[in-house]
Parts: C-alpha cells; structure tokens; sequence
C-alpha cells in the first residue's frame, strides 16, 4: 500500500521519497518500474519517476522529510495472535532520523494500543515530532481510484496532529473523518472483520444450497432483484488475502478471544477449500484423477498470492488426487505454474481458484468447479 500512497501524493506535486530494505524493490521504481501489478499504477509511475518521487534503501531519507508514513505488514503469529511490535519496532529502526516538527503518520493496520505506543516511543527519544494514525481502507487494484475517492480516516491526540495530517491527505481526498486513535483502531479492524464475515455468510449460504443441489447465485439474483435490503449480499468464493482473516483474529485477540462470531467466519472460509476436496470425492474417484486449479492469485486480475486458498487447496489436493497442476495469467513468482493450455489439456477436472478474466471465454471440456460462478453453470459438484 505504500508504493500507491507515494504515487498519488508524487501525482499531486507533493514531493516524495520511498525508502525500504528491499534494493530489487527500489531499482524498480528507480527505473520507473511497478514491483506489482496495480491498474493505474504504470501511468503515473511514468508521470512521476525521477522527478517529484525517488526511491532509496537509505534511512538517512527519513531526517528529510517533513511527513514520515510508515507502512509496513502487522503480521500474526503461527497461532494467529497479533505481533503488536512490528510497528514499533520499524518506528525504533528509525530513531537516529526522527526530528523535531514532523509528522509521523502510521498507515498500517494496527493492534488496538500500538497508537499510543508509539507516542511513548517518540516521546521517549526526546523528539518533539507530533503523532497520527491515518489507516489505509483501499482495496488492492483499486487503489489509484479510491486513495482519491475515499474518505480519510484521520486520528491523533492533539488538535495540531489532527489538522497537520488533515491537511496532507486533502491533497488527495476532500473528506477526512477525525476520530481518537483508538478509536480509529477499531474502525479500521471492524471494517475488515464486517468484510471477511460478509463474505462468510455468502460461502455458508453457498454450501447450503449446493448440499442440495441448487443453484446459490440464481437464489442470490432473486434475493437481490429490486429489493434493497439483499442488495448487499456477495457471491461465493475464496475469501483469501494478507487482510481480512489476520485482522478478525486480530480483533478476537484485542476481545480477548471472545468473538465467536469471528471464529465462525474463520472456519467456513478457510474450510472452504476443504468443502470444494469432499465434494470432489463424493462425485469422482479423485485418487485417480489430476486436478487443475485455475488460478493462484488471492483475488481476481492480482499476481498477489499472499495467504491465497488456491495454495490450501492445491496442499490439500496433493494428497488426495492423483496430480495437481496449477495456473494463473498474473503470477510471476511461482516456478510451478504451467501455460493454461497444459493444464487445460493434462487435467480431468478443473477448480476455478481465482476468477480471472483470462478464464471467462473458455468452454473447458472437463467438469468445472466454479464456486465463484464464472461459468454461470450452477451446481457445480
């Protein structure tokens, strides 16, 4: 989220430096490169590379700027608690450089607390820098669109916090929400836990309706024909990606555990997968067949695999089928992804693990697994 949030203040004549621990990352951008796929992305890379935004591993950069975002990964654990340091800890790789009168935003998602943390961390160093949290609600491959249609969120503890942090992000949006930083904790943590429950609720309803073999989106449609209040309901699919299950576990953790609602959401989408394998084997004799998984990206049209089910599945099925092969038209960082046409023609049925475009027009000769309803196929196993 950081290179999208650099382009659009580069864009808008703020000037900007990118710094990360990342050289490849860097002499990308440098080039004027993107280091991921982002729609919108390349246009104003080639407006603004070289002269109003620059790249560095240097963390000297940081003493020069008058607002300092920081935008790194909040990442859980293997037992997914929250790791309420990460912030902190970039914040404290980053004390020799802090001066007094800057800004310092903090963009990521961030663990009910690690606000004030911070503040306690700047205050400690003796640097009169005031303190904002500012988080990120985009969705990845639409963040050049909405970094400037969204309202922003803008938290600190002090009127001149507020309006300084104000001011930087209405070079880009014209709506900013103040709110306490706790509070602005929360909401970004609720955002992203309402989401991954949404999408829940629509894989449970999908279950149910295919278990006995009806068709979950032509029940959806009438839902949602000219009736507002099921308008709102999503379409089945993998509900994958770095956000929304790390940050419901985030929220249970903050409650104490106590989010059965959460939990629940948990196990229908990462049980997902699983569903898609025991209904596989009811129908065929899976041991003997070679599955491809179309698609390995977390979401449609990304190369981003982070935390993606397609990976679930695929670990799953190596297990209990005969073969596995695997594609996507985005991804670049897998060695073991095949050209569409091999696993189109080597495999005996197909799962449709990311609903690319790129997988729209075809008519597969071997059934087809199509939770998310690409094919308009209907009951699908």
């Amino acid at each position: 989220m950081g290179l999208p949030l650099g382009l659009a203040f580069a864009d808008r004549g703020l000037r900007v430096t990118l710094f990360d621990i990342n050289p490849a990352a860097v002499d990308r951008v440098n080039a004027g490169g993107m280091p991921f796929d982002e729609p919108g992305g390349p246009e104003v890379m080639a407006r603004v590379a070289g002269r109003t935004l620059d790249a560095t591993t240097d963390p000297a950069s940081v003493a020069l700027a008058e607002h300092v975002v920081v935008v790194v990964g909040t990442p859980v654990d293997e037992h997914l608690n929250p790791k309420p340091q990460a912030v902190p800890d970039a914040v404290a790789a980053l004390a020799p450089y802090l001066r007094d009168g800057q800004l310092l935003v903090l963009r990521s998602t961030l663990y009910p607390g690690v606000t004030a943390m911070v503040e306690r961390l700047v205050a400690s160093l003796g640097v009169d820098a005031d303190v904002a949290f500012c988080p990120e609600r985009i969705a990845e491959g639409k963040a050049m669109t909405e970094l400037y249609e969204l309202p922003q969120i803008v938290a600190a503890r002090t009127e001149r916090a507020t309006d300084r942090s104000a001011k930087l992000f209405r070079a880009l949006t014209a709506q900013v929400v103040p709110l306490d930083p706790e509070e602005a904790e929360l909401a970004k943590l609720f955002t992203n836990t309402w989401r991954y429950i949404r999408f829940a609720i629509a894989n449970q309803l999908y279950m149910i309706a295919n278990d006995f073999g009806l068709d979950f989106e032509r029940i959806r449609g009438a839902m949602a024909y000219d009736y507002p209040r099921a308008a709102d309901l999503p379409g089945a699919g993998f509900a994958a990606g770095p956000c929304l299950l790390k940050d419901t576990m985030q929220l249970a953790a903050f409650n104490n555990n106590n989010f059965t609602l959460g939990h629940a959401a948990m196990m229908v989408n990462e049980g997902l997968p699983l569903y898609v394998v025991h209904r596989l084997e009811q129908r065929f004799d899976l041991a003997t067949m070679t599955v491809g998984i179309l698609g390995m990206a977390f979401k449609a049209e990304s190369d981003d695999t982070r935390d993606s089910l397609s990976y679930k599945l695929k670990r799953i099925l190596r297990f209990k089928a005969a073969g596995v092969l695997t594609t996507d038209p985005h991804v670049r960082s897998d060695p073991d992804l095949l050209p569409l046409d091999d696993v189109l023609g080597r495999a005996d049925v197909l799962v449709v693990g990311a609903p690319h475009q790129a997988y729209a027009g075809l008519k597969p000769r071997q059934p087809v697994v199509d939770i998310w309803d690409l094919y308009g196929n209907g009951v699908v196993v």
